[in-house]
């Protein structure tokens, strides 16, 4: 086992957890064989992983209140996430894909009606507490852990091109779509490399999987979810 630092551990253990949840959304039959509805197990997901984040908040420091970004930063980090998110809808051609989604997300009825409380938790899931959870892994962990193993004095800004693309590598094998990955990612590190604040990589991932959630339900492209 990897001798990790509780602050590692607490960064790690909510994703740990939340992809754990998304292997048996992707196990449970989508025919209710198993008298489970399978898209009601995200609900567990949100519920799960938020409660640990919520429990832990005081171990991330870097996103306390002294860390929230200026009006400058702010908007650049809403402009990167609507720019991620016009790239995320385009990059689909079969070539940029690494297989199938195994746990796609379809808030339909048995009529095709949508299903709102549904959508809602899965928008709450995607907008709110997948920023959080993934940045606080990807970014503020594993970028900064692959720079130096006591991650937690690693100044964001002086973290060197090897972290940078290793941990964006990574990232990309835990999306289907590998060229938007690629590109989603290395616009999130490099908000928090040019900022130095993790708030910015959260807005900006916020912003993109805020607006490809009306994108999804506005178009019907359950795909994205």
């Amino acid at each position: 086992m990897l001798n990790l630092s509780p602050s590692a551990w607490r960064r790690v253990l909510p994703f740990a957890l939340f992809m754990v949840l998304l292997g048996l959304r992707g196990m449970v039959p989508a025919d209710g064989s198993w008298g489970i509805d399978a898209r009601w197990v995200y609900g567990v997901s949100v519920l799960a992983v938020g409660g640990l984040l919520l429990a832990w908040r005081r171990d991330y420091g870097e996103l306390g209140r002294q860390n929230l970004p200026g009006a400058g930063e702010l908007a650049l980090a809403v402009a990167v996430g609507l720019g991620v998110f016009a790239l995320w809808i385009q990059l689909t051609a079969p070539w940029m894909l690494l297989g199938e989604p195994t746990a796609t997300f379809r808030p339909l009825d048995a009529n095709g009606q949508p299903q709102w409380p549904l959508i809602a938790v899965r928008f709450i899931g995607a907008a709110l507490l997948v920023p959080v959870m993934e940045e606080l892994f990807w970014r503020s962990f594993l970028m900064r852990w692959i720079e130096a193993p006591r991650f937690e004095g690693v100044d964001p800004r002086r973290v060197g091109l090897k972290a940078i693309v290793l941990s964006t590598f990574v990232f990309t094998l835990a999306h289907p779509q590998w060229l938007a990955a690629v590109l989603a990612g290395l616009a999130y590190a490099g908000l928090y490399v040019r900022t130095g604040r993790l708030w910015t990589a959260v807005i900006a991932h916020a912003v993109t999987n805020g607006a490809l959630g009306v994108y999804v339900v506005m178009s019907g492209r359950w795909e994205f979810w």
